[in-house]
């Protein structure tokens, strides 16, 4: 029997009519119309590698875009705060400085100057010896047998005139003179030894108006920074001042210094205390010296008084005056021979209190 050219497949033929069911018969003609007939659907097969990754990322995206959002805002809003800060810092630095307000002044209803002029560091840890030499930092010159007394007498007389005016201010006037005492002022020296003494009696009376001026560098600063100092601390200048030093200064301060200032006569008064026995000759001495260096020059701004001034600046203080007191700006800045020609509150023609 010849073979036929065409090779049939093994498979038997299946007729596209059967003696099927009328339900199985209908679901045939059903894939053959969509193409299914004798055939599974095509498998889907997982994505991967670069367009998986992408289509996690975008999908991610999708859900954290209402975060994003939200972190950007938030970035602007940090962004625009520092940026403020920022602008305000530069433009508060670029502002011109103003001056403190003095007001209101913690002791205005006081009148009265009581200035007790400083000599010496307390330099002793405790303030059980103050009146022994030892206690004290002291100039070769100052090296006399009860020489520390003579400071203590000093803060006793303040005392006693403040406690004797309720209208008086008392102010200790000395700033931070001598390079070995280390960074400590005259002035607080002699507060802290009224203060360890009790106020010599009268601490209800004193203690709550005795202050301290700490730039002065010599006698004439003395006066004029407690002046100023007064003024920053009831707001008007003093009616009447007291001095209190030595006995043989005062015809510096009553006179030399009190014309510099050309305060009225009347209302200037001077207390002073002797020397120690043993320095009294050589201290008359030197204030004669002392005295005719001011004569020449009042205001101590040249030849020797004004070495003295800085070699007594050892920590380089920066002086606040005339900050407080403007009305003596032009009384600071002046210096001459002659006497101060400009007008000063205290004086008879002034309107200036």
């Amino acid at each position: 029997m010849l073979k036929s050219k065409y090779s049939y497949s093994s498979k038997p033929f299946v007729p596209m009519y059967t003696e099927n069911s009328p339900l199985q018969q209908q679901q045939q003609l059903l894939d053959l119309e969509i193409g299914l007939s004798g055939r599974r659907p095509p498998r889907k097969f997982k994505r991967s590698g670069l367009p998986r990754m992408l289509q996690r990322l975008q999908h991610r995206h999708k859900v954290s875009t209402l975060f994003i959002l939200i972190g950007s805002l938030c970035t602007a809003v940090c962004i625009l705060y520092l940026i403020g800060i920022v602008y305000k810092s530069l433009l508060a630095a670029s502002a011109p400085s103003l001056p403190l307000p003095y007001h209101p002044y913690p002791y205005r209803k006081l009148q009265n100057l009581v200035m007790v002029a400083g000599h010496a560091v307390f330099t002793s840890t405790g303030c059980d010896k103050v009146d022994m030499e030892g206690s004290w930092f002291l100039e070769s010159y100052q090296k006399h047998p009860g020489q520390a007394l003579t400071f203590i007498n000093h803060i006793r007389a303040g005392v006693e005139s403040a406690a004797s005016d309720a209208k008086a201010l008392l102010l200790f006037s000395g700033g931070e003179t001598r390079k070995d005492a280390g960074p400590r002022s005259e002035a607080q020296s002699y507060w802290s030894v009224a203060e360890s003494s009790n106020w010599f009696g009268s601490k209800q009376e004193v203690r709550w108006k005795a202050l301290t001026e700490e730039h002065a560098r010599d006698s004439f600063e003395n006066l004029l920074f407690s002046v100023c100092r007064f003024k920053e601390l009831t707001g008007k200048y003093p009616w009447n001042i007291t001095v209190v030093s030595y006995d043989f200064k005062e015809n510096r301060f009553a006179n030399l210094h009190r014309l510099a200032l050309k305060f009225p006569a009347s209302r200037f008064f001077y207390k002073g205390t002797p020397a120690s026995p043993t320095a009294a000759a050589a201290a008359a001495k030197g204030e004669a010296s002392v005295q005719v260096q001011f004569q020449e020059d009042p205001y101590g701004c040249v030849g020797s008084l004004h070495t003295k001034r800085a070699a007594r600046d050892p920590f380089v203080r920066t002086i606040p005056y005339p900050a407080g007191c403007p009305e003596l700006s032009e009384l600071f800045s002046y210096c001459g021979t002659s006497i101060f020609p400009g007008s000063l509150p205290w004086e008879p023609s002034s309107t200036i209190l």
